[in-house]
C-alpha cells in the first residue's frame, strides 16, 4: 500500500542518518523510521523564532547501548506501576537472529537502576515476537502490550507481570485476508476489563488487500474481534495512535484519510467510536492551518481534547489542537521547525493546567543536514509556548518519538536515539 506517512515500523538506515546530523558518528542502526514531512518547513527567522528557551533541570536516567542485551531504541514512552516506570524497546535484548535483537520489556527506578523483564525472541511456533512499538498498558498488576511484528510477521499481543512472567495472547495474522487487522503500533487500554486496541493495517478488503485498519478488542485471555474495519476514505485511514474512553465512548485519531488533500491519502480524522463499533468522524484535517497526519492520541481536559499533528499547520511543522466530542477544532500552536521542535509524533500530558510533550525534530543540533533533534516543550491553554530542551543527539539523546509521565511533579520521557551508548536514553525534566 503507498502511502505518504509510513507507519513506524523498521526503516532500515534512517536512524543512522538522523543521528549522524544530529550528534556524530554512529554504528549503523535499522531502526523505526521517521514520518517524514510532506512539504518543507517555513524557514524560522528572527520574527517568527518567538519561543521561549528553557535552561530546566534536565537528566539522562539511563542511556541504552546500540543493539545491547538491555535494550536499544525506544520508540515508546512509561508507565507508573507502583513508583516504578515499565517500558519497552524496539530493538535489541538479543533474542532474535541476526544480533539486533527483537526488543525488550524493562523496569527503571526514579533513580535509573533498569532491569530487563522479557526479552523478545524466537517463539517454537510462530517464528518469532519483537519489535514493540507501544507503551504498556497496567491492568489489575499485569502489563499488557503489543508488537509490531513477530508472530506471523504480522504483530502479537502479549502479557507480562512485573516479575517477567510472559504470555503470548494473540497472533495477529493473514488468515481470512487480514480482515481482523495487523500491525498493531498503540498501546491497548482496559475499559471494564476488556483491552481495546487498532491496528495500522488490516480489515477491509475492498480497496486494497491489506486493509485501512481496525479497531479491535481483546479480553485479558486472548479472544480477540475487530470491533471496526477503516475503509480508506472519508472515515480515516491507518489509526497509529491508541484510544481512550470518555464514558464508554472511544476517541482516537487516524493518520491518514478523511479526505482528499495530503497527496491524496488524506490528511487524517479525529472519530470517536461506541463499544458496539459505531464509528463518527470528528474532524477531517486539511493540512494547513490545522494540521496533518495526526500520529498521537489524544487526552481529555475536563471534557476537551487535546492532540497533535505530526505535519501541517501555518508553518508546517505539526499543531497541537483541541477539540470538543462535537467536533469543534482549534489550533493552538504551529510549530515552526526551528528552536520551538517540529514533528510532534507523541500525544501530550496534562501538569496543573499546562500541556506538556515531545516533538521528534527541530530544536537544537539544526544544520544544513539535519531538521533537529526534537525537544521537550509546554503549552499554556492559550497556546503560549515554551521549550524546555533542546536534545543535542550527543550524551542527552535525541528524536524521542513518545509522550511523558508525570509522576510527583517529575516529568519522564525516552529518546529514540543518542545518548552515551547510541541507543536511546531515558530522561527526566522538571516541568
Amino acid at each position: 500500500m503507498k502511502s505518504t506517512v509510513p507507519s513506524r515500523r523498521v526503516i532500515v538506515g534512517v536512524a543512522v542518518m538522523l543521528l549522524t546530523a544530529c550528534g556524530g558518528a554512529q554504528p549503523p542502526i535499522g531502526a523505526p523510521g521517521v514520518v517524514p514531512q510532506s512539504r518543507a518547513f517555513f524557514a524560522p527567522t528572527s520574527a517568527n523564532h518567538n519561543v521561549a528557551v528553557a535552561n530546566g533541570s534536565y537528566g539522562v536516567l539511563y542511556s541504552f547501548a546500540f543493539a545491547g542485551p538491555n535494550g536499544s531504541e525506544p520508540a515508546a514512552g512509561l508507565i507508573d506501576v507502583n513508583g516504578a516506570l515499565y517500558g519497552t524497546t524496539t530493538s535489541g535484548g538479543g533474542g532474535c537472529r541476526g544480533g539486533g535483537g527483537c526488543g525488550t520489556v524493562y523496569s527503571i527506578t526514579t533513580t535509573g537502576v533498569e532491569k530487563v523483564l522479557h526479552s523478545f525472541s524466537h517463539h517454537p511456533k510462530h517464528t518469532y515476537t519483537g519489535y514493540p512499538l507501544a507503551a504498556l498498558t497496567n491492568a489489575k498488576g499485569t502489563l499488557y502490550g503489543t508488537t509490531d511484528g513477530g508472530g506471523t510477521l504480522f504483530g502479537t499481543v502479549f502479557s507480562v507481570n512485573t516479575a517477567g512472567r510472559f504470555k503470548l495472547l494473540h497472533v495477529f495474522s493473514n488468515a481470512g485476508g487480514y480482515r481482523n487487522g495487523f500491525y498493531p503500533e498503540a498501546s491497548l487500554i482496559n475499559v471494564k476489563g476488556t483491552l481495546y486496541g487498532t491496528t495500522y493495517f488490516g480489515g477491509s478488503l475492498k480497496r486494497h488487500r491489506e486493509g485501512f485498519g481496525t479497531v479491535y478488542t481483546i479480553s485479558t485471555t486472548g479472544t480477540e474481534k475487530y470491533l471496526y474495519r477503516f475503509k480508506g476514505g472519508s472515515d480515516g485511514a491507518s489509526p497509529q495512535a491508541g484510544l481512550i474512553d470518555i464514558d464508554g465512548t472511544l476517541y482516537g485519531t487516524t493518520v491518514q484519510g478523511g479526505g482528499s488533500g495530503c497527496s491524496g491519502y488524506g490528511c487524517g480524522t479525529v472519530y470517536s467510536i461506541s463499544t458496539s463499533g459505531v464509528e463518527k468522524v470528528l474532524h477531517r484535517f486539511t493540512d494547513h492551518p490545522d494540521g496533518a497526519n495526526p500520529q498521537g492520541g489524544l487526552i481529555n481536559v475536563n471534557g476537551t481534547l487535546y492532540g497533535t499533528t505530526s505535519g501541517g499547520g501555518s508553518y508546517y511543522g505539526g499543531t497541537i489542537y483541541s477539540i470538543n466530542t462535537t467536533g469543534k477544532e482549534k489550533v493552538l500552536y504551529s510549530f515552526r521547525g526551528g528552536a520551538d521542535g517540529a514533528q510532534p509524533e507523541a500525544g501530550l500530558i496534562d501538569v496543573n493546567g499546562t500541556l506538556y510533550g515531545t516533538t521528534f525534530s527541530g530544536g537544537g543540533c539544526v544544520s544544513a543536514s539535519s531538521s533537529g533533534c526534537g525537544t521537550v516543550f509546554s503549552v499554556s491553554a492559550t497556546g503560549s509556548e515554551k521549550v524546555l530542551h533542546q536534545f543535542t543527539g550527543n550524551a542527552d539523546g535525541a528524536n524521542p518519538q513518545a509522550g511523558l509521565l508525570n509522576v510527583k511533579d517529575r516529568l519522564y520521557g525516552t529518546t529514540l536515539l543518542g545518548g552515551v551508548g547510541g541507543g536511546g536514553t531515558v530522561f527526566t525534566v522538571s516541568p
